[in-house]
């Protein structure tokens, strides 16, 4: 049976809302375009045109492994960030419009210091903890200017995922990845690195939510970049206990955070003492979604009369 590309969308489309998916449309679209290797306009310009049987069956196997729960960005393989295409598989979170909030403020406050000629000499050196597919990392390295950028993950897949988006990118050169734990791959101390910004999106779900989520996310995002723990604060902990022994002087911690999260995950940066200028960012539907400190200047020592 041979179909239009627009009838063909229509019953894609159609199929995916009984399925239960949450935009039909933008999916039917998104699978005839990855199909037919077209962009928005041409899909638009070749709405009238006729299919060939074959052609249609490849556009309803697509549409079934959708309607089976497989989140259309990992059937496409690509997501765009920041107005760049990443390359995305079931290593990695499909990066979302939430985490260009904390690129975008990171971007402004570079750009400010920038502006006051406060470049540090070598360029700024950024750390994106918990990387996965780069998101951060490497759209800040695309970016700006002056800066030099490590990413780091527990998962090898993910580094695999984020080095190639980075050199899709034309950043590679720019960039070091290294798979840690946090920042346990990481030299601290004398003759380790110290980053000026440290910028982390950690998994921040709930354990008790995660068999809550959409099935897309619960059945196919990988578990280890969204489990947050029992109360979802546990990669916080962490990050922000250690934060401060890889921070060069008066230099910041940017943290994606839940949109119910902003006055926890604030007490937890006072608790340590450690930072200063702690501020909650919203994102454009008005939800809190970055932490954001600079670490404290260090104590002057008193220095005794001699007698």
């Amino acid at each position: 049976m041979s179909l239009i590309i627009k009838e063909l969308m229509q019953i894609g489309e159609s199929a995916l809302e009984k399925a239960g998916c949450m935009d039909p449309r933008i999916d039917a679209e998104l699978l005839m375009m990855f199909l037919m290797k077209i962009n928005k306009q041409q899909l638009f310009i070749k709405s009238p045109t006729l299919l060939d049987e074959k052609t249609c069956e490849a556009y309803f196997k697509l549409i079934d492994v959708r309607a089976g729960g497989t989140p259309v960005h990992y059937i496409t393989g690509e997501q765009e960030f920041m107005g760049i295409p990443f390359k995305v598989n079931e290593n990695v979170l499909i990066p979302r419009q939430d985490t260009e909030t904390l690129v975008e403020e990171i971007i402004s406050d570079v750009k400010a210091l920038t502006s006051q000629k406060k470049i540090p000499r070598g360029g700024y050196m950024i750390l994106d903890l918990c990387c996965g597919s780069g998101a951060i990392g490497v759209s800040l390295s695309k970016l700006l200017k002056d800066v030099r950028v490590t990413a780091s993950d527990v998962s090898s897949g993910a580094i695999g995922v984020a080095k190639e988006n980075a050199q899709n990118a034309g950043v590679a050169k720019l960039m070091k990845f290294v798979e840690s734990d946090l920042f346990g791959a990481l030299r601290k101390g004398i003759g380790g690195v110290k980053f000026h910004i440290i910028a982390s999106n950690p998994p921040y779900i709930r354990h008790a939510i995660i068999p809550t989520l959409q099935r897309e996310i619960a059945e196919h995002e990988p578990l280890m970049a969204l489990d947050g723990g029992e109360d979802g604060l546990d990669f916080y902990r962490r990050i922000i206990t250690a934060a401060p022994d890889y921070l060069r002087p008066d230099g910041s911690l940017y943290l994606e955070i839940g949109h119910d999260q902003g006055s926890d995950v604030c007490d937890l940066i006072r608790e340590t003492d450690r930072f200063d200028d702690i501020t909650v960012v919203r994102d454009l539907a008005g939800h809190d979604r970055v932490a954001k400190c600079r670490l404290k200047a260090p104590e002057k020592k008193s220095r005794g009369r001699k007698k």
